[in-house]
């Protein structure tokens, strides 16, 4: 791309073309950078949680200049729902895949060759059909975007190989940027996408993984139908997906649910494609309240008001887990993260890993689900565990939004059971020279009458039966996976898994300190997040919600592309009777304005004239005044913390984005992350006299809500991420 051309996308009225378009005042985090890096022709990378916004870091520059955005995306159904969201907002957009008939397939080409569409969405394999990608050459093509990034990587979640033949569109097309998206990737798979797509020098923007607005629970699982029912009858109704292991339980839990007057559906692979496609498309319209669902069902839904997501089964891993529960809660509003959790589950799993024919794959798979297992059964916060998993720090003590934060379990003292324990597993080891499984620690416990007991002579141990009239089977199991927890057993994976004391379980058979254990878990007291939540009358959301649904089935699309639960929710709040008023929901552009503002405002107006309007606090979703800075210390992630070290070390920004593979705006980020939470930032090495000057007449000028509009008055004084610390800094020294 020309400098030329370049600098003029640069001075492109993007937040006009957020609101005209989408109905949103302002950007969420990186996107506005991730935008530009894009117009820019600069290759971008991007790892932004589900919920995170993703997709409009290419659908906004697609709006910005003229040619075709070309986005491959893996999930047929997926596009279907972006393509209907992109038309509703009066976006010129389509797709090719193997759901389209010929008829269908030639209509569009035909658009594509006469330039009428704007996005193009593809599923790969379509994309590199002999001959296709010639066609794309005449199109005009001005930015390739990979979604699901993380499937070009054998060590992503979800390997595909026809993704690897993407590298063929960087052969193709030299000069064009790329942009690759994905909402989880550890740093190998984030060096497979640079690597295998032939990046070059692209910009690299990581957001935390944190998804303030779930709170996620585990249950001990014992009536598990009986479980679902008890908490669906507290949703009133809402949206939500039920994550089980096989076919056939969906099928069973779909009929139980039916019988209970609940609307479910399963979807699973066994279905044939109408069938899942009939399935996904009630539950889509809010015709059907759950779906009961295979992973299968795990990425392919676009559905924003999804408010809960249960696992009836345990997932075989974290990654799995963040993932579907990620399901839930994309439109900010709060939801819930419910796993159903059983010791036998685990060993279910770990019969379908021993089928594995590979010995590395089997042991990585077991590790794997020692790690499920601890997160479910662990007694400390379930977002830091999840956090750490991603590499991120949350130091705080409680998140106030899991069942461990919120009804922290009992502790006993366990010095006596886990001296059981542990001198079981110590008689073990010196009467047979080798370590054994938890299973087999159990039955010599409880005294059993086993073949291996027998064959080892472990009958003769003192501590045989030692346990039997003390705990239950599962009960032992679960103070032996505590005590692997703790630190005081080992629990190995290859070539077998045995459990062994570690240095710290020896210590404790020679000293016998006290051991506190937590009691088995049990049902939390239920306590609603209020991340994001808006207070709003609940009868007009009611009715708001039958008009959306009634003109959503006119124009045979889904609900919420019409208007999100956020937008109703905004509307059952603030009563807008105006088309001024109407605007300023959240949501609401021009278009939306011109197609349904009339029949909302007339709903609105009639319910106002019958009820009196209800007052609720209101906290504008943007504003003019400064964001608000905490003069409290919050936690920061591990990559701030380490920009924040250097920074303080001397380096420059430009150093410390060079030395990390990233770009300054991101680095400014982070030093405006640790400035709101509260760490003291030499603020003149970032921003001389003069320039703070020049930025607080802009920001007086448009106001500190409008990024865009400062720096359009700046121009090249500063970047997007200059600015922003600005603006934090501002905020925090007008409340001192």
């Amino acid at each position: 791309m020309e400098s030329k051309d370049a600098s003029a996308l640069n001075q492109t009225p993007l937040l006009r073309l957020l609101k005209e378009h989408f109905g949103f005042l302002s950007f969420r985090p990186l996107q506005e950078e991730i935008i530009r890096d894009a117009l820019a022709g600069r290759d971008v990378v991007a790892l932004l949680p589900t919920g995170g916004g993703k997709s409009l870091c290419f659908q906004l520059p697609a709006l910005a200049r003229s040619g075709l955005t070309v986005v491959v995306s893996p999930l047929i159904a997926l596009m279907k729902d972006q393509v209907d969201a992109l038309q509703a907002n009066g976006i010129a957009a389509t797709c090719l895949n193997s759901s389209l008939t010929m008829e269908e397939t030639r209509t569009r080409l035909q658009g594509l060759q006469q330039g009428t569409f704007q996005l193009l969405y593809i599923a790969p394999e379509r994309l590199m059909l002999p001959g296709f990608l010639n066609d794309l050459q005449g199109w005009n093509v001005n930015l390739l975007t990979i979604d699901e990034a993380h499937c070009i990587s054998e060590w992503g979640h979800d390997f595909r190989p026809e993704y690897r033949r993407l590298v063929e569109l960087r052969e193709r097309f030299p000069s064009i940027p790329m942009m690759a998206l994905t909402a989880t990737a550890t740093e190998r798979v984030h060096q497979d996408i640079l690597a295998l797509l032939k990046l070059r020098d692209s910009a690299s923007y990581v957001a935390s993984f944190n998804r303030p607005n779930l709170t996620y629970r585990v249950l001990a699982k014992i009536n598990p139908t009986e479980q679902v029912l008890s908490f669906l009858r507290t949703q009133d109704q809402e949206s939500g997906i039920i994550y089980c292991q096989s076919r056939k339980t969906t099928e069973l839990l779909a009929e139980r649910l039916q019988a209970n007057s609940i609307k479910a559906q399963p979807y699973h692979a066994g279905l044939t494609a109408k069938e899942r496609t009939r399935h996904q498309e009630l539950f889509l319209r809010d015709e059907v309240q759950v779906i009961c669902a295979t992973i299968a069902f795990g990425m392919g839904i676009n559905k924003p008001n999804v408010r809960f997501v249960i696992h009836y089964d345990l997932p075989k891993n974290l990654e799995s887990y963040y993932q579907e529960t990620g399901r839930a809660g994309r439109d900010g509003l709060p939801s819930e993260c419910l796993l159903l959790f059983s010791a036998g589950d685990a060993v279910k799993q770990q019969h379908f890993i021993n089928e594995k024919p590979s010995l590395e794959e089997q042991q990585i798979a077991r590790t794997q689900l020692q790690q499920m297992v601890q997160y479910a059964e662990g007694t400390t916060c379930r977002r830091a565990q999840l956090l750490s998993y991603f590499g991120e720090n949350w130091p705080q003590e409680h998140c106030d939004s899991c069942d461990n934060c919120l009804s922290p379990r009992e502790t006993v003292d366990g010095t006596e059971d886990a001296c059981t324990v542990l001198s079981c597993i110590a008689q073990i080891r010196g009467k047979s020279g080798f370590g054994v499984g938890l299973n087999h620690v159990i039955e010599v416990l409880t005294g059993a009458n086993t073949e291996k007991i027998r064959r080892w002579g472990h009958e003769r141990l003192a501590a045989y039966g030692s346990g039997k009239n003390i705990h239950s089977r599962p009960e032992w199991a679960a103070i032996c996976r505590e005590l692997i927890r703790l630190g005081y057993l080992e629990q190995t994976t290859e070539p077998f898994t045995i459990l062994e004391l570690s240095a710290q379980g020896r210590g404790f058979l020679r000293e016998r300190p006290q051991i506190i254990l937590t009691k088995p878990m049990s049902a939390p007291e239920r306590k609603k997040s209020s991340v994001g939540d808006l207070a709003h009358d609940e009868t007009l959301f009611k009715h708001l919600r039958q008009l959306r649904k009634r003109l959503a089935d006119e124009r045979d699309v889904p609900a919420y592309v019409v208007f999100s639960d956020v937008a109703l929710r905004q509307m059952a709040r603030d009563y807008p009777t105006s088309e001024r008023d109407f605007l300023q929901i959240s949501g609401v552009g021009n278009r939306k304005l011109q197609e349904f503002g009339k029949e909302f405002l007339t709903t609105i107006t009639e319910y106002v004239a019958k009820h009196p309007r209800q007052d609720f606090p209101k906290e504008p979703l943007s504003s003019s005044a400064p964001p608000p800075v905490s003069s409290r210390k919050k936690p920061l992630g591990l990559t701030v913390q380490e920009t924040l070290k250097r920074f303080r070390l001397g380096d420059s920004v430009e150093h410390i984005a060079q030395q990390r593979g990233l770009v300054p705006s991101t680095i400014y980020g982070h030093l405006e992350q640790a400035l709101q939470a509260g760490e003291l930032i030499e603020v003149d090495r970032l921003l001389p006299h003069e320039l703070k000057a020049r930025m607080r007449e802009a920001f007086a000028q448009t106001g500190f809500s409008n990024l865009t509009g400062a720096k359009e008055i700046l121009g090249n004084l500063c970047d997007y991420g200059q600015l922003r610390l600005f603006r934090a800094i501002h905020g925090k020294t007008s409340q001192g």
